[in-house]
């Protein structure tokens, strides 16, 4: 690669900025394995994630249009996340991250 040639980043940044950090591939990750989950059944899959944690990327997501939030009017109150229209775009992106990780783990030699 010629070192003077110069290189749009624009469009790597902007992807990254939608999904960077420690959480948000691995909550589209079990919206994209389980389709629609609760924020308590998405809370235990994930493990170790904060509540406040868990909001927040939450609502990064769902202001990024990448998932979607739904609120039944109910008591007790009743929320469902589900991925997107653009959501489900990055699931091929998801899917080649997942397979390069089966191909490379140290356990599958």
């Amino acid at each position: 690669m010629n070192d003077c040639q110069e290189v749009d980043v624009t469009p790597f940044a902007y992807a990254m900025s939608l999904i960077g950090g420690k959480w948000k591939m691995h909550i589209l990750f079990w919206l994209w394995k389980k389709e629609v989950l609760r924020y308590g059944e998405l809370k235990k899959s994930l493990g170790q994630i904060t509540h406040k944690m868990l909001s927040t990327q939450l609502k990064e997501l769902e202001c990024d249009d990448l998932l979607i939030r739904n609120e039944y009017p109910q008591v007790p109150p009743k929320v469902e996340y589900s991925l997107s229209e653009k959501g489900n775009t990055l699931m091929p992106v998801l899917n080649s991250l997942c397979r390069w990780g089966s191909e490379h783990r140290p356990d599958n030699k």
